[in-house]
């Protein structure tokens, strides 16, 4: 049975007036049928986009005349391909204005009038039967449509349609269609010019085009009056059909018609014009018209040709569900079932439902997988066990084998996709995958087919749907053409495809993905179908099969695998995919040209019919960076840019692995030919438990010795391999890699392009270790460059290794010394950190990440040979982790005795397999701190050599530089060669010179203890500082820096100086040696203080001064001490520091009266110690005396035993002092060169020294008394002064002042051991003598008198200052107080009396008290060099109102002249007439006043305010005055005598008389009576 095409509808018309060649243009304009919409039974409205329409021609004879229309390309090539459906041709999607097809074939079933009726198969699913039956009808006139035209259409209707019937009744009724070739019918009146009919309207409304079939069914007759009906409306109303309940009510109308115009009709077929009587002549019909015309022909079609399908698909579903139900049943046969259900798929597919047609397709590919399970359970099966063309095949390929006929061969040009026998003649191109390729709907319809082949066909037909669904718009031509490319680059395509311009379509690259991943599953699942094909075939009386038998086998699975794979990539090429160009490569990889492509040759080329540019928006392909971009791309629409981005990536990782599938396929045929990829042959790094292991084969129980390798034949068998490609690969070794690179090669780029960096750099291996087994070895160091790193960042640590490995000996053979060493450098590198994974599981330390890793067996010998690479090249730095598990401090530093040098004890934990030669191992100690890091650097002896063992080996480490304190090892430098090995616990940037290999994981406990404490023996030289004993406020102070030789006999010192402090300037050139007879080697310069010959046990003080910009509370300085001893130069360095604060702080007040300065100093400690003052004076200065107390002549020294000063209990010293009268009478330059600053010379001591001493003594004696512990006294002790310092509160400094005794109970609480870590085993010795200590001095006594060295001495200067006028006032009541009520009186040493009392007058309110101002001046404190002045002054005497009422001169002025220069300067020495520096009586005011207090109490006296007055005149000053002296303001004091004085005031009243209820104002007590007091005097009422 002929084979027919699936991609369209056909449509058979009926032409017996030869009206199809009118038709034709313009039907054909209007095809295909576009957005089709069907009601599916069983889902959603779906939609048809476009339905192709295949046109038959019910009457062979008179066919359409091919002559008379202009198909398009696509119109031919659809034509061509209903030949043979080959499962690769799809429907053009998009292209209008073309005719779809005319089928020239055998007449129809259907016209039994004109032709032989065809047999029809039994089967539905195998018929091909039109959806729509079209009459085409010429009628010119009213009266020709009732003699002939009606009657015909009558016969044509009964002979060639079936009346409406129930299916029920339908199914065994003879005659009657069956539903499964259901279709509809329909009438196109076609109206020919000139005629009648073509100058009547379409309705007898006139003009309009109603398709109402009713309306024109009812105005066709008349009863009454002409009929007026036209030929449209009659044949509406004699052929429409009647309303149904399949119809759903309404009329189905069949009828359309459409007019031709003048031009578009041959001569010959013009009717003469003969208008018929009655009727208009109707000029033409216009566009419009005539469009709507064909729009009611096209709408028809579409809607009769879904009703068809409608029934059809009905018909279908019915009877799978019952075949379904019946599966159960005895005869129930799958293939017939098939075919039935394929029936329904082809209708979806031959509408455009693809999606529909496809899930067919896969029930029917999960069906057959059931029913292949079904039976084999039951030991039976329908099918076929194999097939016939695999066993001829085979037979043949080993007939041909036998013949060993290898001359001809070699000389006989060979045909590869040929076959062997008859076929050979004209050999086609292989397609192993087509629906076509065999009648396989026959034998499936005939149960004749193999498993082989059912799969096979129900593959092919689900790519050919995937293909339509793709637009992948692919012919078999060029589907040959394209499988013959890549057999040779010179191909000839056998069609060339069609110079028709058409606007491209693009692809869904979606749908050919899932055409490779479809494929990807389809091929291991067929190899295996035909590997037991053939074993079965091949099978005789259950004989073994030869050896060259299975090797067939394989060749044949292989090739039909290897077929597949690249005809699959041919039907999804697409230029739509931006794949880069082969990799370029530089430098000397190149590829000469052989027999097999190159690369770029076995790229599939694109088809011409799909998308071949890209928009320049879109995203290129996601590079590595090593591919070229693709070529410019051009521009296309935005919607296009868009649907192809759906899908590439998948597309491109689906198309790669397809290239791998094939790639494995050709890896797995050369193994067996003893070509190997270069993996099986590469250096393999692994452990020695893995080396041991041995393979145990799973088939049997005896276990296979050794490892055995690939199986390789000697004389591989070629028969069976039918792909040229891989045949001709296999025929040569350079052939096999010259493929096997070439579909790496596109694997790569393809991978690419979907972004999967992760099998980029896989093939980038492979093709690595390919290139170092091919020994190209520039290649193979550029692939390993760019895949190295990846393996080893993602935990395939053995793989890096070898990779690392290869590419060193790629390097060493291209002689590139420096790559070289630096890849060995990473090879040990990576194979140290595997042995370190090893040891930690040994520990049972997990390791995240990674799997088990054991010790590595294969890296000896390679430590030599970067040891002799690194010594040409620069260094090469290594981390110290690299090659290293852990660094470890080995005990504590050890001293040696009598010489300021220590040694510590490395040990090492090497992971290296080999000895390491280093030639230096150094190490720096560091000691972060406030003042700057200090540093010390350990080395080994440069006169032995040491070697750092496998495993764990220690090294000593040697250092003449001594700084105390705790350090931490921060950096190891070990040098072997040109190597490098660091670490740095802060990491370090490297320079881009320098070349750094970084481990893979660096151990954080690298340094699990870096801490190493270095303390200063007793006896050791040191350096200590403190600042000097005598402080004077004023000047630079002095720092004393001691140096203590110990037990060192110095032959030469320098001491090198410098201030650590900001701002602290050090004022070393006026250094000096201070207590000693030593003096300087040479003068001091730049802080550089030199010795010589200074014996041991010497001291040694300088003392210089210094100065400080601003104040801080500590001072520091940096002494570093380079000295040469009998045992060499050594270097100490230390930080020492000292407090500036003041231990005490003083503060003064100052009193001026007329003839003395009262000065009170209290004196107060800085400090949470106490202090204890011994002694206190203020020296005189040349213009004043001081005295302290308060009577100069008692004769009793205040200065001495003064009380302790506590924080909360400050002492006050008095002082008074006076104006010396000899300054009084000195010149004016004698009193400018006079010293006007007194001091105030402080004796103290603190509590806390004194403490410190008495601890220092105690302690020190008991471990001087410990023996082996002498020179740990040092340290001991201030490691307690400093527990001592933290643990002691104010409170306890106080008790302790007070008792001169310390409870050592403090320090109770410390765990001494723990103070010393850095000492382990003296540490607990120390621990033991401090607790004995303890016991033995519960109570340590604390001396209250002070060394002479700790009593210190602070002179302040006390500035007195200047003041120009110092004023007395004094309000004095005038007596006698003869007028006062009452006197207050107490005792004193005289009084008025004689009796030792004093009385206070107490005095009325209201009443007069006259009194008097006096009002007294001085310049003796004015101790400025300014020349003096006449003052003026004001005053003004004040009160509150409600205490005081004053009368008289309140206010007022006057002026103090200024003294004579004839004058001593006292008022005694002043001469009648003159001035002098004090008032004299009769310079004095006395001014009187008169006071009224004014409330009860006891008011204290009115203040006087006295004020200087500046004039605001410049040109106004005293005649005295320098000349252009300016008015300022002058210092004066007020010494106000009444300060402090009260006057007692009372009440008027002597007698009152109360009233004690609640009759007063407000209910308070009412006064009856109150008699006033008699006093004498004034008072105001």
């Amino acid at each position: 049975m002929e084979p027919f095409s699936t991609s369209k509808v056909s449509v058979e018309f009926h032409d017996p007036h030869g009206l199809y060649r009118l038709l034709a243009p313009g039907l054909a304009a209007r095809l295909p049928l576009r957005h089709l919409h069907w009601q599916s039974h069983s889902g959603p409205l779906r939609s048809i986009d476009t339905l192709h329409v295949e046109l038959v021609s019910a009457d062979a004879n008179t066919a359409a005349p091919p002559a008379t229309l202009t198909p398009s390309p696509s119109s031919r090539k659809l034509s061509e391909a209903t030949a043979t459906d080959d499962g690769f041709h799809t429907a053009t999607v998009g292209r209008a204005g073309s005719l779809e097809s005319v089928s020239t074939n055998p007449p129809s079933a259907a016209n039994a009038s004109t032709a032989v009726p065809s047999r029809r198969h039994q089967i539905p699913g195998l018929r091909r039967t039109p959806y729509l039956k079209l009459l085409l009808v010429r009628c010119d006139d009213t009266e020709t449509y009732k003699a002939q035209t009606r009657a015909e259409i009558k016969d044509w209707i009964k002979k060639n349609t079936t009346p409406e019937k129930s299916s029920s009744s339908s199914k065994k009724t003879p005659g009657v269609r069956e539903n499964h070739d259901a279709f509809d019918w329909m009438i196109v009146h076609i109206v020919l010019p000139n005629s009648p009919a073509y100058s009547q309207p379409r309705t007898s409304k006139g003009g309009g085009d109603s398709s109402d079939s009713a309306s024109a069914a009812k105005s066709a007759t008349s009863r009454w009056g002409k009929n007026t009906s036209t030929l449209l409306e009659r044949l509406r109303s004699d052929f429409n059909a009647e309303p149904s309940s399949k119809t759903g009510g309404a009329v189905v109308d069949r009828v359309a018609q459409v007019r031709v115009a003048v031009n578009e009709v041959p001569y010959d077929m013009l009717p003469k014009m003969a208008p018929t009587t009655g009727t208009v002549p109707t000029p033409g019909i216009s566009t419009s018209e005539n469009e709507a015309a064909w729009v009611d022909v096209v709408d028809k079609l579409k809607s009769r040709i879904l009703a068809s399908f409608d029934v059809r698909v009905s018909q279908y579903e019915d009877d799978i569900r019952e075949k379904d139900v019946q599966r159960t049943l005895p005869g129930w046969n799958f293939c017939t079932f098939f075919i039935l259900k394929e029936g329904l798929a082809r209708g979806f597919e031959s509408v455009g439902l693809v999606e529909d047609a496809l899930v067919g397709y896969d029930e029917l590919s999960v069906g057959l997988d059931t029913v292949l399970q079904e039976q084999a359970s039951l030991a039976g099966s329908t099918l076929l066990r194999f097939t016939d063309e695999l066993k001829e095949d085979a037979q043949k390929a080993l007939q041909e084998d036998a013949s060993d006929d290898d001359e001809g061969d070699d000389d006989e040009t060979v045909d590869l996709q040929a076959a062997s026998g008859p076929r050979a003649k004209t050999p086609p191109p292989y397609v192993p995958i087509s629906s076509t390729k065999k009648a396989y709907r026959e034998l499936i319809l005939a149960n004749n087919v193999s498993v082989f082949d059912f799969r096979c066909y129900i593959f092919a037909r689900q790519v050919a749907l995937l293909l339509r669904l793709g637009n992948a718009a692919v012919t078999r031509d060029e589907l040959l053409n394209k499988m013959q490319e890549q057999i040779s680059t010179d191909v000839v395509p056998l069609h060339p495809p069609s110079s028709a311009s058409a606007a491209p379509t693009p692809e869904n690259l979606a749908m050919l993905a899932e055409i490779c991943r479809r494929t990807l599953e389809f091929v291991p699942a067929v190899s295996q179908v035909i590997r037991e094909d053939l074993l079965f075939a091949l099978a005789e009386d259950d004989k073994p099969l030869s050896p060259s038998s299975l090797q067939l086998i394989d060749n044949m699975v292989a090739s039909f695998a290897f077929s597949i794979a690249q005809q699959i990539l041919a039907q999804t090429s697409t230029r739509a995919l931006p794949i880069p160009l082969a990799m370029a490569q530089t430098g000397d990889i190149s590829e000469p040209k052989a027999s097999i492509p190159e690369p770029k040759t076995m790229m599939h080329p694109a088809r011409t019919s799909s998308l071949d540019v890209r928009s320049p928006q879109g995203r290129p392909p996601p590079s590595p960076g090593i591919f070229p971009g693709p070529g410019q791309p051009q521009s296309v629409d935005d919607a296009e840019t868009r649907f192809l981005k759906m899908g590439l990536e998948e597309l491109a990782a689906r198309r790669a692995d397809l290239y791998l599938l094939s790639r494995n396929i050709l890896q797995k045929s050369g193994e067996k030919r003893g070509w190997s990829d270069g993996w099986s042959a590469a250096p393999v790094v692994d452990s020695d438990d893995i080396a041991g292991m041995e393979d145990v084969s799973l088939d049997d129980d005896q276990p296979t010795p050794g490892k055995p390798g690939p199986e390789v034949n000697a004389n591989p068998v070629p028969a069976g391999i039918d792909n040229l490609l891989l045949r001709t690969a296999l025929e040569s070794r350079t052939g096999f890699f010259r493929l096997y690179e070439a579909l790496t090669d596109k694997a790569v780029r393809h991978y690419t392009v979907a972004g999967h960096g992760h099998a980029v750099k896989a093939n980038f291996a492979d093709l690595a270790v390919l290139k170092y087994h091919l020994q190209d070895y520039a290649a193979a160091v550029y692939y390993f460059y760019e895949t190295t790193q990846f393996f080893g960042e993602n935990s395939w640590g053995l793989l890096e290794l070898s990779m690392l490995l290869m590419c060193a000996q790629s390097l060493k053979e291209l002689g590139r010394q420096d790559e070289y060493a630096r890849w060995l450098l990473q090879f040990l590198t990576k194979a140290a950190d595997v042995e370190r994974r090893r040891r930690e599981q040994q520990v049972g330390r997990p390791v995240a990440g990674h799997a088990k890793q054991t010790a590595i067996s294969s890296v000896h010998g390679r430590l030599a040979d970067l040891l002799e690479a690194s010594s040409s090249v620069p260094e090469m730095r290594v981390p110290l982790a690299s090659f290293f598990r852990a660094v470890t401090v080995d005990g504590p530093p050890l001293f040696a005795d009598g010489q300021d040098r220590f040694t510590v004890t490395l040990q090492l934990d090497s992971l290296l397999e080999e000895p390491l030669p280093v030639d230096s191992v150094k190490v720096r100690l560091t000691q972060p701190s406030a003042r700057g890091p200090r540093e010390i650097w350990l080395e080994t002896d440069g006169s032995e050599k040491c070697t750092l063992g496998c495993g764990r080996s220690t090294v000593q480490l040697h250092s003449n530089t001594i700084i105390p304190g705790l350090y931490e090892i921060d950096q190891v430098r070990i040098t072997a060669k040109g190597l490098a090995i660091f670490h740095d616990r802060l990491p370090t940037l490297a320079t881009p010179s320098s070349t750094v290999a970084t481990p893979s994981a660096v151990s954080s406990a690298i340094l699990p203890n870096p801490h190493i404490i270095l303390y200063q023996r007793s006896d050791a030289l040191d350096v200590q500082l403190s600042t000097s004993k005598d402080l004077q406020l004023d000047k630079n102070n002095f720092l004393e820096l001691a140096l203590l030789t110990g037990w060192n006999d110095v032959r030469h010192c320098e001491m090198r100086i410098r201030a650590a402090t900001g701002g602290l300037r050090l004022i070393t050139t006026e250094s000096k040696v201070v207590g000693s007879t030593h003096t300087f080697a040479k003068p001091v310069e730049g802080g550089i203080v030199c010795f010589d010959n200074v014996t041991s046990n010497t001291t040694l003080r300088i003392s210089f001064p210094f100065s400080i910009e601003q104040d801080v509370l500590e001072l520091c300085l940096k002494v570093d001490v380079t000295y040469t001893t009998a045992n060499g130069t050594f270097l100490f360095s230390k930080s020492p520091s000292v407090s500036t604060s003041l231990a005490l702080g003083v503060n003064v007040q100052d009193v001026f009266k007329h003839d003395a300065l009262f000065s009170r100093f209290t004196v107060s400690t800085a400090t949470a110690s106490p202090l204890r003052v011994f002694r206190s004076e203020l020296l005189e200065s040349d213009l004043f005396t001081a005295h302290l107390g308060g009577d100069i002549n008692d004769g009793i020294d205040h200065s001495t035993n003064l009380p302790v000063v506590f924080p909360k209990q400050p002492i006050s010293l008095l002082y008074r002092i006076a104006r010396k009268p000899a300054s009084l009478q000195a010149s004016a330059s004698a009193k400018k060169d006079a010293q006007r600053t007194m001091y105030i010379k402080l004796h103290y001591s603190v509590f806390q020294d004194q403490l410190d001493v008495a601890l220092e003594a105690s302690l020190g004696a008991s471990f001087r008394a410990s023996a082996g512990l002498q020179q740990f006294a040092k340290l001991a002790v201030a490691c307690v002064l400093r527990h001592v310092h933290a643990s002691l509160t104010p409170y306890d400094l106080e008790k302790m002042a007070l008792l001169h005794e310390m409870q050592t109970s403090v320090l109770a609480h410390v765990h001494w051991a723990k103070e010393f870590p850095g000492l382990v085993t003296p540490a607990a010795d120390l621990a033991a003598v401090i607790y004995a200590w303890q016991k033995q001095n519960p109570v340590l006594s604390i001396s209250g008198d002070p060394a002479p060295d700790r009593l210190r001495t602070i002179l302040i200067p006390v500035d007195i200052p200047s003041i120009t006028i110092v004023h007395t006032a004094d309000i004095q009541l005038q007596g006698p107080f003869g007028s006062a009520v009452a006197a207050d009186t107490f005792e004193g040493e005289g009084g008025d009396d004689g009796d030792g009392t004093v009385g206070i007058p107490i005095f009325c309110v209201n009443q007069l008290l006259p009194a008097t101002l006096h009002l007294r001046w001085t310049r003796v404190w004015d101790s400025s060099d300014a020349s003096p002045q006449d003052l003026e002054f004001s005053f003004e005497v004040s009160a509150p109102n409600d205490a005081w009422l004053i009368g008289g001169r309140r206010k007022g002025h006057f002026v103090i002249p200024a003294p004579d220069d004839t004058t001593d300067g006292t008022a005694a020495g002043a001469e009648e007439g003159t001035i002098g520096l004090s008032s004299t009586p009769a310079l004095e005011a006395a001014i009187p006043l008169m006071l009224i207090p004014l409330r009860e109490g006891r008011l204290p006296y009115p203040s006087v305010e006295i004020r200087e007055v500046v004039s605001s005149n410049p040109d106004s000053h005293d005649t005295r005055s320098p000349a252009g002296a300016a008015p300022d303001a002058h210092h004066c004091e007020t010494d106000y005598r009444n300060l402090g004085e009260t006057v007692h005031v009372v009440a008027d009243r002597t007698r009152l008389t109360l009233s004690l209820d609640a009759s007063g104002p407000g209910g308070g007590p009412l006064v009856l009576e109150s008699e006033r007091a008699r006093v004498d005097g004034r008072i105001i009422v």
